[in-house]
């Protein structure tokens, strides 16, 4: 399954690592354009110039780890297409060109299932998305979410569990499942 990654799940972290992470582990083939990279890149800049070159780092490492995952766009492909937000235009245009089955994405609003559906795609959010890969190969996402835990209390200092983690990243019935999971 091919699936178009908008911005708002590739950055906040634990949402990208854990989408990352699953497509690592053979889950699913994650598609990017260079525009929604550098919304990414210009939401972490939010946060300060170092904020902002960690993020281009990532990026670098994201592109050369998935090359086949960057759909390139020209201007005029996007023209044909409509959406409520002219802003979002784009994902829904590099979904098509990329032969995308779905999009991820947080913002159902912007995205309406009937638009999506004359372009033979579905709209997929994270918590769904990543309950569905965990009901089909629960070890793969339970051992990404963990990695991703582990490194979260290492760079925050915090305890965190899993399912305060995920709760914190928009991820909640994941985190109740693989909470569960281990009790």
């Amino acid at each position: 399954m091919k699936v178009l990654l908008d911005a708002c799940v590739l950055y906040p972290t634990v949402m990208r690592e854990i989408l990352i992470g699953v497509a690592t582990k053979g889950r699913y083939q994650p598609l990017w354009s260079e525009r929604i990279l550098e919304e990414w890149a210009r939401a972490a800049a939010r946060g300060g110039e170092a904020d902002e070159m960690v993020a281009r780092g990532e990026i670098a490492i994201l592109n050369a780890t998935w090359p086949n995952s960057s759909v390139q766009l020209n201007a005029w492909q996007s023209d044909r297409f409509w959406l409520p937000d002219a802003n979002d235009i784009h994902v829904l245009a590099a979904a098509v060109v990329g032969n995308a089955d779905a999009i991820l994405t947080l913002n159902a609003k912007d995205f309406p299932s009937g638009v999506l559906r004359e372009e033979g795609l579905d709209r997929l959010d994270p918590d769904g998305f990543l309950m569905d890969l965990w009901y089909g190969d629960p070890s793969a996402v339970s051992d990404v979410a963990e990695r991703v835990r582990r490194k979260a209390k290492e760079l925050s200092g915090k305890d965190w569990t899993i399912r305060k983690l995920l709760k914190k990243a928009r991820l909640p019935r994941l985190g109740k499942a693989l909470e569960n999971m281990q009790t």
